[in-house]
């Protein structure tokens, strides 16, 4: 338990707040940890004794919590090599080894190269249609380089304002292939050999297992099943918005042809732009306008009193708790009775020690003492990478910021709520196929008015946001909506294509993944541009055959929230429901048994079709 623990914090801080020194120590105690692990799934005398009480399960009075308990660790030594032989077990080590090096080496080859990229700029012209708060960061962000100028980053909050607002079209094109190209130049942090690694070693262990293929093997413990349900998702959902798709990128192409002239060729440094242009003329809103009204602790402050609505939860900043770094800000979370629920971890910005993105983990799990009946209450953290405050404005966040937050709120919601007998069944370690469920939900609140009403002031008047500004942003939601639908699609095909291989991957990374994305993209890449190299979700990240996960879980939010349309969006016995059919009960059921219990039936993708605008 206590290495488990120790581990646990070791690899969250890896992901974020590393250095060159924990990078080394990594280096040589992942090895130990995967070589610790397989001395215990291959411990024959130990999963004889586990084979017999599973053998006998049926002649034991055990109840629903104990009977999976006793599968999944059935599962866990079976799925960990314990039936192989002797000598696939010796193979079996080596590689689960190789691969623990490789996806360490993998997440740090991306770090630097994010790190080792910065696009100074010295003329003022050239930082033409950028909102002047992403103008002040970026002159901070030189200043604390010892430069003059201005200074843009890989780093989300910098390279996607400027992609998105900077009128400057070779220096859009600068940082968007300085981003796509970063883990393929011929240098340190190419990750191409890396990625090939890192599949065919997925690969190799299925085999090894007696599965054809990792996708096999990985989704046989998943609500698809197997890659033909996988695959009969995406085909719904790309026959259903690739229509729409199609039409909202010509219009957008159609848009800048009318500024740019009838020769113009639309490229991937453009979309964003004038996407942005479009969907301002087209509905008079856009980030900027709405930052004012999204700014940090009001955002943090409507996102924990609507916890409070839902489920009567509240958080205490606790400054006595120990954190990792300055920026942390660690809370106690009590439950509607009063009794102590969690730890609530919030790291919101970025920084060099930091990997790109957003996640939700959790620092210690939850379960109950069998002997003394004491509920060891879980500890739980959200990790962000939002706009940074600057030296007169505070962090004023964008639409899709909120989003995020909501996200991985939701996520610690299914954490913070877990109700289980048994550790390795808490909350949120489910099915990956439905572990977006309670993050994606979550979502929904961001443009509804009860909500947004809570919270969202400007941050200079205290000006509550403007109804009229509310309905822009519903009458905007589906802006794009098909084009990122898509979008999302060719990254799980990307992801199938790379995971339901029988034969080690040997072709060129890049080329590779151009064929397997084509069916869902609608504009063409750039000669370099390769998602593969960088994208740590995919690429031994636990999404391995598993990103179609997201657009899985949409069509389960988009049901389920429709019973809070239903009721009231703030319905506590909807709510209530939800947290006790869903986010308390952890693995101790399949999934779907426990949503049909929530919803009293299994769902369709008629909701999330409506709630597109597609049906």
């Amino acid at each position: 338990m206590l290495l488990t623990q120790v581990a646990s914090v070791f690899s969250n801080l890896m992901g974020a707040e590393t250095n060159d020194e924990m990078q080394k120590l990594a280096q040589v105690l992942m090895p130990l940890l995967s070589e610790h692990s397989n001395n215990i799934s291959l411990n024959e005398k130990l999963f004889a004794r586990v084979k017999a009480v599973y053998d006998n399960r049926k002649k034991e009075k055990l109840n629903t919590q104990q009977l999976a308990l006793l599968e999944n660790t059935y599962k866990g030594f079976t799925r960990s090599g314990a039936n192989l032989s002797e000598e696939n077990k010796a193979k079996y080590r080596e590689i689960t080894k190789n691969q623990s090096i490789a996806s360490l080496q993998y997440d740090e080859k991306m770090l630097k190269a994010v790190n080792d990229y910065q696009m100074l700029i010295t003329n003022k012209n050239d930082l033409k249609g950028l909102p002047e708060n992403v103008i002040t960061t970026a002159a901070e962000e030189a200043k604390a380089a010892g430069k003059e100028g201005w200074i843009f980053t890989l780093q989300y909050p910098s390279f996607g304002p400027f992609l998105t607002y900077a009128d400057n079209r070779e220096l859009r094109k600068k940082i968007y292939m300085a981003n796509v190209t970063k883990n393929t130049q011929n240098n340190e942090n190419n990750t191409l050999d890396l990625v090939r690694t890192i599949v065919n070693n997925e690969l190799y262990t299925a085999q090894l297992l007696g599965y054809k293929s990792f996708a096999d093997f990985n989704l046989e413990e998943r609500m698809a099943k197997n890659s033909a349900g996988v695959y009969k998702l995406e085909n719904q959902l790309l026959e259903a918005y690739k229509p729409t798709a199609l039409k909202e990128v010509e219009e957008i192409r159609n848009y800048a042809r009318k500024e740019q002239g009838n020769d113009f060729e639309l490229m991937p440094w453009d979309f964003s732009y004038y996407a942005q242009k479009l969907k301002t003329e087209k509905f008079n809103i856009n980030d900027e306008m709405l930052r004012p009204y999204f700014e940090l602790s009001q955002v943090k402050k409507g996102v924990f009193e609507l916890a409070n609505k839902l489920y009567g939860i509240t958080f205490k900043e606790n400054k006595n708790i120990p954190v990792y770094h300055k920026d942390v800000v660690a809370y106690e979370v009590f439950d509607k009775d009063g009794k102590f629920l969690s730890v609530f971890y919030a790291d919101f910005h970025p920084r060099e020690g930091k990997r790109q993105g957003a996640w939700m983990n959790g620092l210690k799990g939850q379960w109950i003492d069998s002997k003394t009946g004491v509920d060891s209450r879980p500890q739980v953290m959200i990790v962000l990478n939002f706009t940074k405050p600057t030296a007169d404005t505070p962090s004023l966040l964008t639409y899709d910021e909120v989003q995020t937050f909501l996200h991985e709120f939701g996520h610690a919601l299914h954490g913070m709520f877990s109700k289980v007998q048994y550790q390795s069944l808490a909350s949120p370690n489910v099915y990956w196929d439905f572990v977006e469920l309670p993050s994606q939900i979550m979502e929904n609140f961001a443009s509804e008015p009860e909500f947004l009403n809570t919270f969202a002031r400007h941050y200079k008047t205290g000006e509550l946001i403007p109804t009229e500004m509310i309905q822009r942003i519903k009458d905007s939601e589906n802006f794009n909506v098909a084009y990122g639908c898509l979008r999302q699609i060719s990254f799980g095909l990307l992801d199938m294509a790379l995971y339901t291989r029988t034969e080690p991957l040997t072709e060129d990374v890049a080329e590779y993944e151009r064929k397997a994305m084509a069916p869902a993209r609608i504009i063409e890449p750039v000669e370099g541009d390769c998602l593969a190299s960088s994208f740590g979700h995919i690429i031994g990240g636990g999404y391995q055959a598993g990103y179609y996960s997201y657009k899985w879980a949409e069509v389960l939010d988009a049901d389920a929230f429709s019973v809070f349309q239903e009721k009231g969006i703030f319905n506590k016995k909807v709510a209530e429901s939800f947290r006790t059919n869903i986010l308390e009960k952890g693995r101790t059921e399949h999934p779907m048994t426990l949503y049909k219990r929530f919803r009293g039936g299994e769902p369709t993708i008629d909701a999330l079709l409506k709630r597109n605008g597609i049906k």
